[in-house]
């Protein structure tokens, strides 16, 4: 029995001999030709033997020219099919010992992760987490010490790029801030006005909605919008430019990379959320007397007339100073994880879903920080 191609044209120079394999008699065969990618081509599909034959038993290689991994890997998958293991005669030592490895690989059970206990494993996602803090603390350190070295040279600042950030982060985030606050001040009226309408003291929404909006809602909304826009944004960005070696690049050349990225997004986010908070603090108000109107029969001049004289700055100020905190927390987590990107688009990817998790996470709970302090003050 011979599984060999029939005659072909002559090969081109250069061409391997195609793999063949020839049945001499029972359990007996002979290899011959390159055994390789290329030489496969003119190889038929190995079938196993009728099953009156006797499984392979010994294979002859001494003419083979050549062979690869995928030569080794079809063979043994041929005689993997017949459960044989014959033995080896007159083949090439790089063959014979290709083979091998081979039959090794598909006699030995594939690794297995180690299981771990649930135990472990918050142990080790305790760890991670501590690992990441203290790496965040020190990304923290090295951009304060840039800040301070930026104080001294102030020229190094690009302004340009304060500008550009500024209008990315503040000016194009407007409509969906201006949008979300407005329908949360009309949520907030709504349900106060449905409370304060059965004890008659509709009037109170102007106080319900002032402080809600002023001291909680205007701020930690902007936050959270201003964390999935911008924060994401700066660690997409900064992934990428680890991806593309160009962070390196500006090492190599004397670039300091946090006061070229991090400190101009500081700045320009220092100054837009809190204006951007004051913008929401507006259209949450007006979302409230549209529906204090509509629900309470409380005019636009009444609304204004009493906010003007029960609202207290101290109000406005906790909400802008809050908004600011936020902003250092979205800039500084979103610059952190891009800087932390390891070299893959799927870790670009990665690294900004955390960045915008982590940074949402901790301005909820400065926020509840700020909520306890104040209570503990009397503010």
């Amino acid at each position: 029995m011979v599984m060999s191609l029939p005659a072909r044209p002559a090969r081109p120079a250069g061409t391997p001999a195609p793999a063949t394999l020839t049945r001499v008699q029972p359990g007996e065969w002979v290899l011959g030709g390159a055994w390789t990618l290329r030489g496969l081509g003119a190889l038929p599909p190995l079938a196993a033997p009728p099953a009156a034959e006797p499984a392979p038993t010994l294979l002859d290689g001494a003419q083979i020219v050549a062979m690869d991994s995928a030569g080794a890997w079809v063979l043994q998958r041929w005689l993997h099919a017949q459960q044989a293991t014959p033995r080896l005669r007159g083949w090439p030592a790089q063959a014979s010992g290709l083979m091998a490895q081979v039959q090794a690989g598909v006699a030995g059970a594939l690794p297995q992760p180690p299981r771990r206990s649930g135990l472990q494993q918050v142990g080790r996602q305790t760890l991670a987490a501590l690992q990441q803090a203290i790496h965040f603390l020190a990304f923290v350190g090295r951009v304060a010490l840039g800040a301070l070295n930026l104080l001294r040279h102030p020229r190094r600042m690009r302004w340009r790029a304060v500008l550009h950030e500024i209008e990315i982060g503040g000016f194009d985030a407007l409509p969906i801030i201006g949008v979300t606050a407005f329908l949360l001040g009309v949520v907030v009226a709504y349900q106060g006005a449905d409370q304060l309408r059965h004890y008659g003291a509709n009037v109170f929404v102007v106080e319900l909605v002032g402080y809600a909006m002023l001291r909680e809602f205007a701020p930690l909304i902007s936050a959270i919008i201003i964390a999935g826009r911008s924060g994401s944004a700066h660690a997409a960005q900064i992934g990428t430019m680890v991806v593309t070696e160009e962070i390196d690049a500006m090492r190599t050349i004397g670039i300091d990379p946090l006061q070229r990225l991090v400190l101009p997004r500081i700045l320009a986010l220092a100054v837009a959320l809190p204006l951007l908070t004051v913008f929401a603090d507006l259209a949450g108000v007006f979302g409230g007397m549209v529906m204090a109107r509509s629900q309470l029969g409380i005019g636009f001049g009444e609304f204004a007339d009493r906010f003007g004289r029960v609202m207290q700055g101290s109000a406005l100020l906790i909400g802008v100073g809050k908004s600011l905190v936020f902003a250092l927390i979205i800039v500084m987590v979103g610059c952190f994880q891009g800087f932390r990107t390891q070299g893959s688009a799927d870790s670009v990817g990665r690294q900004t879903t955390l960045s915008v998790v982590q940074a949402i996470f901790l301005v909820i709970v400065v926020d509840a920080l700020f909520s306890i302090a104040f209570n503990l003050l009397g503010l």
